[in-house]
């Protein structure tokens, strides 16, 4: 059952490298994270990862159901409550132009390509619900939030390569630990977010959310709450 490396084509492997050294550069590139993803996906470290999710009954749930929602209609959620999930989020990507299907698309084969997908369609809602910028320092902020609450080697993996990148710069690094010191602890103390369901409840105000899955935001961004 196990995968280890040696199964995985020397090609890949060469892959994964080059696009692990690509995120060291210093910027989120999002051909080299998924590139890297589908590769970490072959390894016994996904399977952890998803045996981890699925000891806990509520997202066992969801992994088994494959939830999956449609694209959000952003003009539509920019006339629910300003307060609400889903009005902060549709403001919070057209504000930065930011497109609401940013993501690789890939096949849902089995739990593992369930999750890696549901994780990238969950992205933003994530950033919004626990506060973390989409700067560096609050990027990884959330990578640890995911690998506190996911057991996922991407975050790992993306986490790693940002420690790397900053390290000749004092001020950028020290920002970058406090982020990922506070998504590590935030993440151990919140519910599971892959199991909720958002987009059922997007007029649920930001407040709420946070309330019922025990969040305390990483700082005031999306302060509309």
């Amino acid at each position: 059952m196990s995968k280890t490396k040696l199964e995985i084509p020397l090609t890949e492997q060469i892959k994964a490298l080059n696009s692990f050294c690509a995120l060291t550069q210093g910027s989120a590139i999002f051909e080299a994270i998924y590139d890297l993803d589908a590769i970490l996906a072959k390894t016994e470290l996904s399977e952890v990862s998803v045996e981890y999710l699925k000891s806990q009954p509520e997202v066992a749930a969801i992994i088994q159901e494959r939830y999956l929602a449609d694209v959000p209609d952003l003009e539509k959620l920019l006339t629910y409550p300003k307060d609400s999930l889903g009005y902060i989020f549709a403001a919070h990507l057209t504000a930065n132009h930011f497109d609401p299907v940013f993501y690789r698309q890939r096949q849902v084969k089995d739990d593992i390509s369930y999750v890696s997908l549901r994780r990238s369609q969950t992205h933003d809602i994530h950033h919004i619900i626990t506060g973390f910028a989409t700067d560096p320092a609050g990027e990884l902020g959330l990578q640890a939030f995911q690998l506190a609450q996911m057991r996922s080697p991407i975050a790992i993996a993306i986490m790693t390569a940002g420690i790397i990148s900053s390290l000749n710069q004092t001020n950028e690094l020290t920002a970058k630990m406090q982020q990922i010191i506070l998504g590590w602890q935030m993440g151990l103390a919140a519910k599971p977010f892959i199991a909720q369901k958002w987009e059922e409840h997007w007029q649920k105000s930001l407040k709420q959310w946070r309330s019922e899955l025990g969040v305390q935001p990483a700082n005031q961004n999306f302060a509309a709450a």
